[in-house]
């Protein structure tokens, strides 16, 4: 393997809502070259949250989504992604958020990210003002 480097950490990044929804629905190709390269490379822990999923049923029930529980899931196993509990750690990290935004699911994507030290893949123009975020789009 000489002249090669072989990467020992894998990059790691949570997908927002958003992103996951466009990513499932239609690729990569509508994000930033930067994120596009992450997501594609197999090295990349891609993540979701459990809250992310728990948005999309709150949506479908209240019926501003037609999705399936059945299509979340296969769009989580088809983008290779690692689905990540919403612990406790997560939560005492929601106490140190200013109020940016009075959406509970992104303020809680926000603790997530921050919590578990990892950029975010997020259009939200409110994320970055999230002290200590990293926001890729």
């Amino acid at each position: 393997m000489a002249g090669r480097q072989i990467q020992l950490a894998l990059d790691r990044i949570l997908l927002d809502t958003q992103a996951f929804l466009i990513a499932a629905v239609q690729g990569t190709e509508g994000f930033s070259r930067k994120l596009r390269t992450l997501l594609e490379n197999p090295l990349t822990d891609r993540c979701l949250s459990t809250v992310s999923i728990t948005e999309l049923a709150i949506k479908v029930s209240i019926g501003r989504l037609d999705l399936t529980m059945d299509l979340v899931s296969e769009a989580v196993r088809d983008l290779r992604l690692t689905v990540l509990p919403f612990t406790s750690q997560h939560a005492y990290n929601m106490f140190q958020l200013p109020l940016h935004h009075r959406d509970p699911f992104d303020r809680m994507l926000i603790a997530v990210a921050t919590a578990e030290n990892m950029p975010i893949a997020s259009g939200d123009r409110q994320f970055p003002k999230y002290r200590g975020t990293r926001v890729i789009w």
